[in-house]
């Protein structure tokens, strides 16, 4: 299979990342809310801790308008709480007017010793629909103040959605030289561009092997218009035991209780229920077999209450490290992965899967390197 460009071009290594369930989406059965699992600061920070402890790199903190912790805030909290794990924070473009989010990232940043990575959102506001041109535009335009906040004595901005001229952005400057890496996850043409532009690693949900080279080739495409290469993000749930009848008869109690029309509520919350992304992965159910399957050991039962990433990598240990491993050759080098409930599969995933992978973390601590070349990660926990 074809191979694409990636910008940690002589990498094996790879990151390996948890989430942490700041929305509402943890279960012991998925749909059916459990108090003990609520998106509460204690719940969600135990969740972080545990990954911190099992040795994941870094760890996708998500941000929602209807439940949950804010994401900004939940990441601050968790920068004394933890040692060596990146944490990845989600921040939806045009909510924060942009000179004060570049300020309160490069705070973060500091606050977490070059330890934060951002992933850019470019979803609609609550009782808003934006076409996605101008929610692209809008990103675009928030990324490029950020860079310029993060890297000049002040910001000269004219845009179509924002405009300013002659602002000082002392003391706007990150930990980590030129801001944080900046994951981005899209499927239209519009998203592409501006990854490729822009951002640092592609994310992907889970879809057929040949989908997902599909999709970092149109990627690799638009960075190459700007003379840029990207890394690859595969994002998915995964359920791992000693043997795949385990693992399988684990998914199949995970969905034991669920309602499908409480299911379709959970989905349909979301504001990103109508995007792209979204709908590429309710086909991928549609295509399953009968027992939700789209190809070996890639389970599609999740999105039956979940928007967004809707399957999981099921299997024993060697199928998952396998299915991983394949993913690696064709250039992806950062996994973000969960499970239901999250503590306990991560600490499925941290015994069985993580201590056979040879990982890194991706990060800019102590100088940026440049766009146009190769990316050098560090290994986990080390620090230049």
């Amino acid at each position: 299979m074809t191979v694409v460009p990636v910008k940690s071009a002589d990498l094996d290594a790879v990151e390996v990342a948890w989430f942490s369930a700041l929305c509402s989406d943890d279960y012991r059965y998925l749909g059916v809310p459990d108090g003990a699992l609520r998106s509460s600061w204690a719940h969600c920070s135990e969740i972080v801790k545990t990954a911190d402890a099992q040795g994941f790199g870094n760890i996708l903190c998500p941000s929602s308008y209807q439940v949950g912790q804010d994401t900004l805030s939940f990441v601050a909290g968790c920068a004394p709480i933890t040692d060596r794990i990146n944490l990845l924070a989600a921040v939806r473009c045009g909510e924060m007017q942009p000179i004060m989010l570049a300020r309160t990232i490069a705070t973060l940043d500091h606050m977490l010793e070059g330890r934060l990575t951002v992933n850019i959102i470019s979803s609609d506001f609550p009782g808003q629909q934006e076409p996605s041109p101008f929610r692209y535009q809008r990103s675009r335009e928030v990324v490029e103040i950020l860079k310029q906040a993060w890297t000049r004595d002040r910001i000269d901005y004219q845009g179509e959605v924002y405009n300013f001229t002659g602002l000082t952005t002392d003391p706007a400057r990150p930990y980590q030289q030129g801001g944080p890496m900046l994951y981005f996850g899209g499927y239209s043409p519009d998203a592409l561009d501006l990854c490729g532009q822009h951002c640092d690693v592609y994310l992907m949900w889970p879809e057929k092997t040949e989908d997902i080279a599909d999709r970092m080739r149109a990627a690799n495409a638009a960075a190459e218009k700007y003379g840029r290469t990207l890394d690859y993000g595969f994002r998915s749930h995964v359920i791992v035991r000693d043997t795949e009848a385990e693992a399988k008869e684990y998914a199949r109690e995970l969905v034991s209780k669920l309602d499908d029309d409480q299911g379709r509520l959970i989905r349909e919350r979301a504001l990103d229920a109508g995007s792209l992304g979204v709908s590429r992965q309710a086909r991928n159910r549609e295509l399953a077999d009968l027992e939700g399957y789209i190809e070996p050991n890639l389970w599609t039962g999740i999105g039956r209450a979940r928007s967004g990433c809707g399957a999981a990598i099921v299997g024993s240990t060697d199928q998952v490290l396998t299915k991983l491993e394949e993913l690696r050759k064709m250039g992806v080098r950062a996994f973000i992965l969960s499970g239901y409930p999250h503590i306990d599969e991560a600490e499925h995933f941290g015994s069985r899967v993580l201590p056979q992978m040879k990982t890194c973390q991706l990060n800019r601590v102590w100088g940026r390197v440049p766009d146009s070349a190769p990316a050098t990660p560090l290994a986990a926990g080390e620090r230049r």
